[in-house]
Parts: structure tokens; sequence; C-alpha cells
């Protein structure tokens, strides 16, 4: 009887140990390399701001975060790639602006904005720059805007693609100052504005992190900002608002995970991201690349992309942008 006992306490014993280690490597998000996707050229918003941020999420998280380019559709390519991904922490995408308004410009896509995302937290807000080359005739928007009506299609403006938010901010601004402008799209990072800066294109509106240097530089020539009032990062450029009274568009990236992301990770990610954006590195580094932190929570980024994807559907209908396929 007692051997009987023995042999059982010793066969709990061992499945008991077989069962430990399992569930502590359950638990020990992460315990491998992350990978933090976005569908933007090196160099670009995107770009800069996962590096800062996955730079801080590895030395907070113990694990390798690697930035991967999948760039193209106006980042559509990447976040569908993160979409499909498995739901366990190890795939991330840094979604721009451009998320809400790929959506509401494209007649469907391969996922739902919303529902196929858990969404971690928003990491930076800003406003875009619309600048010039040095020696365009245009001194400021007013006399940009007031040639555009005069030759209609033949003043050009730059995007980081077909559906990104670049590119609505350039319809926006035509259809609100009634003039025409042509859409020259590009995959993204330097090239608009080295398209501007030769020539190839009139107008570059584009995010602070791409212009501001480019402006301070003297390589362009800044000629509005689309925020309420002069960004902090560019003064002396006004904003758009002063040529167009009430016109304001700002933008954001955001973190987010495939949906079905277990709630304990997406809670673990977002802690450490908002740790990231309380960093006075992290802050110096975004106001250096004309960015402000801009922390919230899943369901605060849930419902504002919601919001943002109806806004741009607005914009849409009434500027009367075809739909892209």
């Amino acid at each position: 009887m007692n051997h009987r006992i023995s042999r059982r306490t010793a066969l709990l014993a061992g499945a008991a140990s077989l069962a430990f280690p399992v569930a502590r490597a359950q638990g020990a998000y992460p315990s491998r390399p992350i990978q933090l996707i976005h569908g933007f050229g090196a160099g670009g918003n995107a770009d800069v701001v996962s590096r800062l941020i996955g730079k801080k999420l590895q030395d907070y998280l113990q694990q390798p975060v690697v930035v991967e380019i999948k760039s193209g559709a106006g980042g559509t390519i990447a976040t569908n790639f993160v979409a499909k991904a498995p739901a366990d922490g190890y795939t991330l995408v840094m979604l721009t602006g451009g998320h809400t308004a790929s959506a509401a410009l494209r007649k469907s896509l391969p996922y739902d904005p919303v529902e196929d995302f858990a969404f971690l937290s928003t990491v930076s807000s800003f406003p875009f720059v619309v600048a010039v080359r040095p020696d365009h005739p245009a001194k400021n928007l007013a006399e940009l805007l007031a040639m555009a009506r005069k030759d209609p299609g033949k003043i050009t403006f730059s995007s980081v693609g077909v559906g990104s938010t670049q590119h609505m901010v350039g319809e926006l601004l035509a259809s609100t100052a009634k003039a025409q402008l042509l859409h020259i799209p590009y995959r993204g990072g330097g090239a608009p504005v080295q398209a501007v800066v030769a020539g190839d294109v009139d107008l570059l509106i584009d995010t602070p992190t791409v212009a501001v240097q480019q402006v301070l530089a003297g390589r362009l020539r800044g000629l509005a900002v689309t925020s309420a009032t002069e960004w902090p990062a560019l003064p002396g450029v006004p904003p758009v608002a002063t040529a167009l009274p009430g016109f304001t568009v700002g933008s954001w990236l955001g973190l987010s995970a495939p949906a079905g992301t277990p709630p304990d990770i997406v809670q673990k990610l977002t802690a450490e991201i908002h740790r990231a954006l309380k960093d006075n590195e992290t802050q110096q580094s975004l106001a250096s690349a004309g960015s402000a932190p801009a922390p919230c929570t899943p369901q605060e980024m849930r419902s504002m992309i919601a919001a943002d994807i109806t806004r741009w559907r607005t914009v849409v209908q009434q500027a009367g942008i075809p739909m892209q396929g």
C-alpha cells in the first residue's frame, strides 16, 4: 500500500514538474524577438518613430525589436501582413493616419481597419507641412493656390502613396481652395522631398519629421502648416488657415497588434509604450522630429480610428475624390 502511494506521489510530482515550465514559458512574454512592421520608406516619419519607439521597447522588454519595412499601397501591404499574423504579440504594426484614409478611399481592403486589430496606443501627433523649393515663384500659399486656380492641374503635389494621409490632405486643400492640384505619389521615405527639391514636383505635403530639417536647412521653403497655430518646430511658417480660414488637419502614429492578441500582452505592451513616451529622451527626439507624444488607451485609439474613417469618407464624398480599387 505504501509502495503504491509513493509511486502515485512520484508520478504527480513528475507531472507537476513538467507542467510548471510550460506555464512559466507561456507567461514569460516576450521570450523571443518582436517584429515591428511599417509600410513606408526608410527615413520617413513612420520609419523614424518606429526605430525610436522600437529601441525603447527593446530596452524595457529585454528582447530585440526588429523594425521591418514592407512598403507600398499607402501602407496597406504592411498593415495586411500584420492583420494576418499570429496574435501572439510578436508582430506589431506602426499605423499612420493613412490607415483611416485608405479605409475611406479604397473600395475594398484585405482586412477590416477596426475589427482586425488589437490597438495598443497612439505614439505621436503632428500637423503637415506645405513647402516648395526655394526658387519656386509662389512666395506664399495664397499665391500658389492662385496659380493652381489659373492653370488647373498644372501645380503638382507629392505624397507617400495613393490613399495616404498626405494624399488626402492635398485633395482636401485643393477642394477647400476650389483649385485643382495634380497628385504625384511616391513610395515614401525621402523620395517626395527629393522630387520637390529637384523641381520634379511643385508642392511637398508631408510630416514635420520629413520636412522640418529641409526647411531649416534652406533646401525647402515652408509655405504653411496645417495646425491651427504656428508649429513650434517651424517658427514663422503660418498656418494654412491664414489663407484658408478654418482649415486644420492633424495626424498621428500608433502601434497595434493583430486582433485576438491576449489581453495581458496588450496591457503589457501599452504600459511599455506609455513608459517610453514619458521618457525625456523620447520626448526630445519626437520634438526634434516635429511631433508631440500622444499616449492613449487601446479603446481610445479604437474610437479615434473609427471616427477618423468616418471623417475621411466625408472628405472623399465632398471633394469628389474617385474611389480607388
